[in-house]
């Protein structure tokens, strides 16, 4: 196996034994097969829709199926195997449909031709053949914008998956998705075209993050300032951890009026924020206070824990009779919600002792989505003009268990009193329930939610610059950010589609960035690595 498609990538090169992660080898190469498999179905829906051929039901397979293979969602083997089989269905559909319409329907020596072995250990071989280092000829700068290109992807096809979830959906998301897969089987293709099709799934991946919020907002209403308890009330528990909303909304709908309450982990701790959400009386607090603490505090729990998107890592085997995975997310040894129907989760909930009383660990505050901001942006604009606000820092993005990742809560907690700290993504858990105060009544720690609401603090950042009549670059505000997965990636490229300079990334850079590609990204936008946090404050702050 080879993949470093993550921060935590061994010695900083690549997993080849294991990943880090717990990924097997027979994982890795069965992932590896479904990407290759999914290439050929794009291939498919390229020419396809040249002939006006577009099949929805391949759109939003495309997405799962790519979704399917980010880091920590889907480590079950035949669960990749089913879906390996059903893009090689739907590919052979499509290429009916697109030859009834007129279109070429012949790939010969393609992943379109490709036809998957007839068992587990046969497809692993075939995996084998054609994962990342497959070709050792390949120029490692095409190979390296290749693969940015298909990890960007894989978090485009999150968060479209995510908001087909909630009926939001653009049929020019879908059509770029195919043709990046598809064009990262071209050798005709220079480093120009593939830094242009990196910035073109920047692009898609900010559509993708609007249709989300669209679908967020527009079925539970748009986040207010919530105070959320850290605590536990006493009684029967369930804990919620990843960022589906629509799951959270069903276990709310199907364990109400049960005594169990609901708790929040991770990325969900924004949900507490929505209106249509929030209104569940036994919706009640976050459970735990840091991502990368789970294994430490999921066996803690007195109920059932529901995963529905890559939240978690490695559930071990003391608590995995307490563990359910819903979606696309799958584990060895896990049982796995089918059509959101959470029964036997309410049923464990209700088996399971509870919280034996109440326990007061504080509160945090979250909803600060961007009309939540917006509608005190002429506080906010006042206050940097009368200079009580000097600098804004996003501080933003994945966290992990590997070290490095204390520079984040050391960055906040050293930013000056006459500063405003903005944070989304499971990253803010280094920092989440500092108490840093306010400046004139506006909080100096802005909670704007979950990753994907990197839309809502684009907007925020492009109506300042529109009120201060300036480019985004040129506003108080630097961007710091944690990355460990493929979302991440996609938002950075979002990030450089809109022209947004001076970022600082860490803990590490991505491996998968050669030393020539990192030269164009440190030319073009002046994205660097973080140092520490006095040092990187002084450069910044002067």
């Amino acid at each position: 196996m080879f993949c470093f498609q993550c921060e935590q990538t061994a010695k900083g090169t690549g997993c080849t034994a294991l990943g880090v992660c717990g990924k097997k080898p027979v994982v890795a190469a069965l992932q590896d097969l479904l990407i290759h498999a999914v290439k050929g179905l794009s291939q498919v829906a390229v020419e396809g829709r040249k002939a006006g051929v577009s099949d929805r039901e391949v759109n939003v397979f495309t997405c799962e199926a790519v979704f399917s293979t980010l880091t920590n969602v889907d480590f079950d083997p035949e669960r990749l195997v089913g879906l390996v089989r059903r893009s090689v269905e739907l590919r052979e559909g499509l290429k009916a449909k697109v030859k009834a319409a007129g279109g070429s329907a012949s790939f010969p020596s393609s992943p379109a031709a490709f036809t998957p072995a007839d068992t587990i250990e046969g497809l692993v071989k075939q995996g084998e053949e054609h994962g990342v280092m497959a070709d050792p000829t390949e120029n490692p700068d095409i190979r390296s914008l290749k693969e940015t290109l298909v990890y960007g992807l894989k978090g485009v096809c999150a968060y479209a998956d995510h908001a087909q979830i909630l009926g939001q959906e653009d049929e020019k998301v879908y059509a770029f998705i195919h043709e990046g897969l598809a064009a990262t089987l071209r050798k005709d293709l220079g480093l120009d075209d593939w830094v242009g099709l990196v910035l073109g799934c920047g692009e898609a991946n900010l559509r993708a993050m609007e249709l989300l919020d669209a679908g967020n907002t527009g079925t539970y209403g748009d986040p207010v300032p919530t105070k959320v308890p850290l605590g536990a009330k006493k009684g029967k528990a369930i804990l919620v951890s990843g960022h589906d909303l629509k799951d959270i909304e069903e276990i709310l709908k199907q364990s109400e009026g049960k005594g169990i309450n609901v708790y929040t982990h991770g990325e969900m701790l924004p949900c507490h924020g929505y209106p249509e959400l929030k209104k569940y009386p036994h919706f009640y607090g976050h459970y735990g206070t840091a991502w990368q603490n789970q294994i430490k505090e999921f066996p803690e729990f007195p109920g059932p824990i529901v995963m529905t998107t890559n939240c978690i890592q490695r559930p071990a085997d003391a608590y995995k009779d307490r563990i359910f995975t819903s979606g696309i997310v799958a584990w060895p040894g896990v049982a796995h919600i089918k059509n959101r129907d959470f029964g036997q989760v309410i049923q464990k909930a209700l088996e399971a002792p509870g919280f034996p009383e109440d326990t007061d660990k504080g509160a945090v505050m979250v909803g600060f989505a961007r009309k939540a901001v917006l509608s005190v942006a002429d506080k906010v604009i006042e206050a940097v003009k009368a200079g009580k606000i000097r600098h804004f820092f996003l501080v933003a993005g994945c966290d992990g268990a590997k070290p490095g990742r204390n520079y984040y809560t050391e960055f906040v907690e050293k930013v000056p009193k006459d500063c405003v700290v903005l944070t989304l993504a499971c990253g803010k858990f280094r920092f989440f329930d500092k108490d840093l105060g306010d400046i004139g009544g506006i909080p100096r720690l802005l909670d704007i939610g979950q990753c994907n609401d990197a839309y809502s603090a684009i907007q925020i950042a492009l109506a300042l610059a529109k009120a201060f009549n300036c480019g985004v670059n040129d506003l108080p505000l630097s961007m710091i950010l944690s990355w460990y997965e493929q979302k991440a990636v996609a938002i950075l490229l979002t990030l450089f589609h809109l022209g947004i300079k001076n970022i600082r990334l860490g803990p590490s850079l991505p491996a998968f960035i050669t030393p020539n590609v990192l030269d164009v990204l440190v030319k073009n936008y002046d994205i660097r690595p973080i140092t520490t946090p006095d040092e990187d404050l002084k450069a910044i702050l002067g």
